[in-house]
């Protein structure tokens, strides 16, 4: 084996091969270093020439201080610090970006060395063996990767050996471009590409389309269409107070836009009943002002458009700023409580029509369910009997075949294609046409084409609408915020179950192929800005709000569709039925179309009962009570008062949740180092109480401390310190001596953050303590490099519980260091009262 050379002056190699140890040495490193270096570990390739070999002059002492390191050639490894070696002795390594990139797979003639050493590097894992000190990976216990793959795992092909540790330096800004070096490491050279497929998913999933998917998407698009078309008429004119096509609109331009910018293949986007009545009060709320007349249809319209294109704006500026996150703020409790008083609302609603009521309803349409209630008990004799049975007729049929094929689904899958609704909305057009019932008093949808030509846009945001603005905003954010939620809902059920998409089959070559689309990440983010631009759209031509709707969505994935192409189909459907269908909607009677609603608000109640016997059986009766104000309020008011209602009593819970502190008190298991929470069941495992230390008082933070939650933080430890939990009521009465605590034990293992507020206030705790000569100790604290133990540092805190031999890494190293301060102290105070007696004996023994 070649020896190294004893010329310290040999020179580096030249270009971009020429590499150098670093001269600075953790003294962890250092203090490995053999006094008498055998030159093994830069001399691992045998080389045929002279040229090759690497120098070593300086003496042990020099090694040890880490003045040199010896020159590295290149077939030998070449790490940048001591602490991050790569483990193939043979790599041609290539800088990037100031990355060191080994080569795959390590040179031929290293591979008889690997086995001779194979516990001491290589893909081996690490023994500490004579011939190597450093571990037998290129990571530590602190870096990056043994975070993700585990401390001393195998070394993976490609990671990276330069700054990943915590202890380098800071990475630089052109290091921490990580996208750019992983795009370059693994040969992606075209990152516009990249963002492009990422940013408008159609780019990637049109790449994957093929002709086999596209019977499926189309089955499903016309399903759809026949049972969501006649919804959005309803929708439109029942609910939204508007001309029915507006509805149809929503189906025209915002599924088309969502497939090319949303995230998840399978939702299908529409109106839905809850954003549909919202936009319809906003509507009724204009007129009954005065601002314009009930048939006003053209003005109806454009305040929809409005209050559309309004919530398409928040919800895309909320994309914008990543506020993805959004769609947890609202609990379980609240959303079953609205929605359950919206499904009560919209049945209530379509009463009315369905009764034959309308013309004499002009004052109960604009009051509160309880005021509709009232008007149909005073005025049910006035009920037209066959509008009455025809529309409750509907609702039977599309109920009873509901339930039946919800039976026969399970053995019979071909019965989700039965299109229920929309024969019974055919057949009802056809007899309505067929018997003239329009003579008989029924109310028919008439002839619902647009004046002029059809797709009519109008910019919302006209400062003519400015007006309209003050009333629609705050719907429009309240739109948004359950639109998002149902389409997060919608989108995480159908990205959670990619059974579809992993689903093989074998095409002519005999090659596996997916049947479905991959490579579509579903991002909240990105929902948003897809849901933001497609209501934008559809506010310009005054259409509905719409939001992916779950059941929609599992009505497309369970009739064949795979891709967002069956979303393009569903807009091509409705063109085509705007342009040449519409006059075939003639006959249709608006009592079948309020029928159809009916229907959707049964579906909104019905998840009502499950969730409250779920809540009132684990106990949880502050989610009841919620849920019954939310009703209440909705019920007797309107929605916007529940919503806001709701919305208040969330945040307020959320609020007190977050800035309530957590400290514990901890005890000891008897004859173990094990600490548990005192303020639980005092027994342990094994039924025995647990200890605490005289004159020690141990608490432990499991929470990151802010400005929210260290306002009572001293209130809590102070009734911790009286009282023994911070459990008991403030009138009670000291139980507990606090002269007695000498020793304050703090348990950081949970503070994984810290705010300059909170800082600020665990300084002025700290500080007080000490006056009192209570001595502190942290445990478990975060790194030197975290911002909590930067905090710490600079806000004086390490300065004033007495340095930072106050912070240890355990409760119980810090029990030792008491006991042993505690042992000392008597020690010496032992020796003052001997000295002290001797002193005193000595003067009662003198003449």
């Amino acid at each position: 084996m070649a020896q190294p050379s004893s010329n310290s002056s040999d020179p580096p190699r030249s270009g971009s091969q020429s590499h150098s140890r670093s001269s600075s040495i953790t003294p962890g490193w250092s203090q490995h270093v053999p006094a008498n270096p055998s030159g093994l570990r830069n001399s691992r390739v045998v080389s045929n020439s002279s040229d090759n070999l690497g120098a070593l002059s300086t003496s042990p002492d020099q090694m040890s201080r880490g003045e040199h390191l010896p020159q590295l050639e290149d077939d030998n490894i070449r790490p940048s610090t001591a602490d991050s070696a790569s483990p193939f002795p043979d790599e041609d390594s290539r800088s990037v970006e100031g990355y060191t990139e080994p080569r795959s797979q390590p040179d031929v003639r290293t591979r008889l060395l690997g086995q001779r050493h194979q516990s001491s590097y290589g893909t081996n894992d690490n023994e500490n063996g004579t011939y190597s000190p450093r571990p037998g990976t290129h990571r530590t216990v602190s870096s990056i990767d043994s975070v993700t793959f585990g401390f001393a795992s195998r070394f993976l092909p490609g990671a990276l050996t330069k700054r990943d540790t915590y202890n380098d330096d800071p990475l630089t800004r052109q290091e921490m471009d990580m996208t750019k070096v992983l795009a370059r490491r693994h040969g992606i050279t075209d990152r516009r590409k990249m963002y492009i497929l990422y940013y408008f998913p159609f780019a990637n999933w049109i790449r994957q389309y093929r002709w086999s998917f596209v019977r499926g998407d189309l089955i499903s698009a016309f399903t759809m269409a026949s049972f969501y078309l006649p919804m959005s008429l309803s929708y439109a004119a029942n609910l939204g107070h508007i001309a029915p096509i507006n509805g149809l609109y929503s189906f025209a331009f915002n599924p088309f836009v969502y497939a090319l910018l949303g995230t998840c293949p399978q939702m299908v986007v529409g109106p839905e009943a809850a954003g549909s009545l919202l936009t319809g009060q906003v509507v009724r709320e204009n007129i009954s002002n005065g601002k314009h007349a009930d048939d006003d249809q053209a003005k109806n319209a454009q305040i929809a458009g409005m209050v559309t294109g309004l919530s398409g704006a928040v919800i895309l500026l909320a994309g914008l700023c990543r506020l993805g996150f959004l769609d947890s703020v609202l609990s379980r409790p609240f959303l079953r409580g609205f929605i359950s008083a919206i499904g009560i609302v919209i049945f209530v609603d379509q009463l009315i029509p369905e009764m034959g009521l309308d013309k004499f309803a002009h004052g109960a349409v604009h009051g509160s369910s309880l005021d509709k209630i009232v008007f149909l008990l005073n005025n049910y004799s006035h009920a037209h009997g066959l509008t009455c049975a025809v529309s409750f007729g509907a609702f039977a049929v599309v109920m009873v075949c509901r339930e039946v094929k919800k039976h026969l689904q399970p053995r019979m899958n071909w019965v989700a294609y039965i299109p229920d609704r929309f024969a019974v909305v055919v057949l009802s057009a056809v007899f309505a046409w067929a018997f003239d019932w329009q003579s008989r008093g029924l109310e028919i949808l008439g002839d619902i084409r647009a004046e002029g030509r059809p797709f009519k846009a109008h910019f919302p945001f006209e400062p003519s609408m400015l007006q309209h603005a003050t009333d629609a905003f705050s719907t429009a954010i309240l739109i948004a915020l359950l639109g998002f939620f149902e389409s997060s809902v919608a989108a995480k059920s159908l990205g959670a179950a990619p059974k579809q998409r992993e689903v093989k089959k074998k095409d002519d070559n005999g090659e596996d192929i997916p049947d479905g689309i991959e490579g579509v990440i579903v991002s909240p983010n990105r929902e948003l800005v897809a849901l933001g631009v497609a209501n934008i759209i559809g506010g310009v031509f005054m259409a509905l709000p719409a939001f992916g709707g779950y059941g929609r969505s599992k009505v497309n994935a369970s009739t064949g569709g795979k891709t967002p192409m069956s979303s393009v189909f569903l807009s091509i459907i409705t063109v085509i039925c705007i342009l040449f269908l519409l006059p075939y909607f003639y006959y249709i009677p608006k009592g079948v179309l309020s029928a159809m609603i009916s229907v959707v608000a049964y579906s909104l109640i019905e998840e009502a009962p499950h969730d409250i016997s779920f809540f009132y059986r684990i106990s949880g009766y502050s989610e009841l009570l919620l849920m019954l104000l939310i009703f209440l309020t909705t019920f007797l008011w309107n929605l916007r008062i529940g919503i806001f209602v709701g919305i208040a009593l969330s945040l307020l819970r959320l609020l007190r949740h977050s800035t309530r502190p957590r400290i514990q008190i901890l005890g000891r298991v008897p004859n173990s180092k094990t600490f548990e929470n005192a303020e639980l069941p005092h027994q342990t495992e094994t039924g025995e109480e647990l200890e605490f230390v005289e004159n020690t008082l141990i608490i432990k933070i499991p929470e990151p401390l802010t400005f929210a939650n260290t306002g009572s933080l001293k209130t809590r430890l102070k009734r911790i310190e009286e009282h023994g939990t911070s459990r008991a009521h403030p009138a009670l009465p000291k139980v507990r001596s606090t002269e007695k605590d000498k020793v304050l034990i703090i348990d950081c293992h949970g503070v994984t953050g810290m705010d300059p507020a909170a800082a600020q206030v665990l300084l002025e705790i700290v500080a007080e303590y000490r006056e009192r000569g209570v001595r502190i100790y942290f445990c478990r604290v975060m790194g030197r490099r975290s911002e909590v133990w930067r905090l710490m540092k600079v806000s004086g805190i390490v300065e004033t519980v007495g340095g930072e031999d106050k912070f240890v890494g355990s409760v119980t190293e810090a029990l030792e260091i008491v006991e042993g301060e505690r042992a000392v102290a008597e020690r010496l105070g032992s020796v003052v009262d001997r000295v002290e007696g001797d002193v005193e004996e000595g003067r009662r023994g003198a003449p």
